[in-house]
Order: structure tokens, then C-alpha cells, then sequence
């Protein structure tokens, strides 16, 4: 079964493309290695929501858009090669805005690495960070990108 069909099942849905808002590329491949641009939460051309965590986004909204940004991410990485032949989810970096005193990152970022396991099973699992920031771009509450392996 391939990386479409595990997140449909999964009721997630591998959106188009994303397009560059500026002077860069949303993926990049080098080698076996794919690396996508930070990508933010945006559905049908918006943000799924706006603000800082702890002051004006609750954590489960946050959650959502962690999701949302990994199949975002995973549909950059898609322009560059074919989903299904990714061996290894290599790093996940995810920033939350975040107010001063929330120091709940890890958990809004769980969100992503669940769709990263859910699309590629045992070769989902990646090493993390989770970075709390002062605000991120057009005010996004969360923006990640990836690096993944592709089989040799």
C-alpha cells in the first residue's frame, strides 16, 4: 500500500503541491536526500489558524495545524520524488510560536510525527526538534519541514 493510500485511510489528505511564496523551491533533492522548505499550515490557500500558543491559539488547534503542515510538507517533497520510495523520515524541525511560559512544543509537534508514521510506518520514525519561537511567517502558529532518505 502506498504513502496516498495509508493517509486516506487514516482520513488525512495529501493536499496539491505547495507553491513558493518567495525565492526559493518547497523541496530540494540532493543525492538520496530530500529536503523540504519550511512549510506552514495552509489549506485551500489560508492558514488554518493564526496567533501564538498560550496567549491566543489552544493547543489542540495547534496540534491541527502541525498536522496540516506535515502533509504539506510531505506534498513538497512530492515535486521532487515519488512518496513511495522514501525509506527513512531522517528529521523533523518544527517551530511553535510560542508565549513566554509555553513550554508545550513537544506535544503540538507529536501531531506532525503522528501523519510521518502514519504515512511511512516503521521508516516514519525520525529524530525531532521542537522549537518554541517569538512568531513565525503571516503568523502561523506552527511551520516544519523534513528530511527524508529515499531508497538507493
Amino acid at each position: 500500500m502506498g504513502v496516498a493510500q495509508r493517509l486516506a485511510d487514516a482520513g488525512l489528505v495529501l493536499p496539491a503541491a505547495p507553491v513558493a511564496v518567495g525565492a526559493y523551491v518547497p523541496a530540494r533533492r540532493a543525492g538520496m536526500l530530500v529536503f523540504t522548505a519550511g512549510q506552514l499550515p495552509m489549506r485551500d490557500g489560508a492558514l488554518i489558524a493564526v496567533g501564538t500558543l498560550g496567549l491566543d491559539v489552544d493547543p489542540d488547534d495547534a496540534r491541527l495545524c502541525a498536522e496540516q503542515a506535515a502533509l504539506n510538507a510531505l506534498a513538497a517533497a512530492s515535486t521532487v520524488c515519488d512518496l513511495d520510495a522514501v525509506d527513512a523520515v531522517v528529521r523533523l524541525t518544527g517551530y511553535v510560536a510560542s508565549a513566554t511560559g509555553f513550554v508545550s512544543q513537544p506535544a503540538v509537534i507529536d501531531a506532525a510525527s503522528a501523519v510521518l508514521q502514519t504515512a511511512f510506518g516503521d521508516c516514519g520514525a525520525h529524530a525531532r526538534e521542537a522549537v518554541g519561537v517569538a512568531a513565525l511567517p503571516l503568523g502561523a502558529p506552527v511551520e516544519l519541514s523534513l528530511v527524508l532518505h529515499l531508497l538507493g
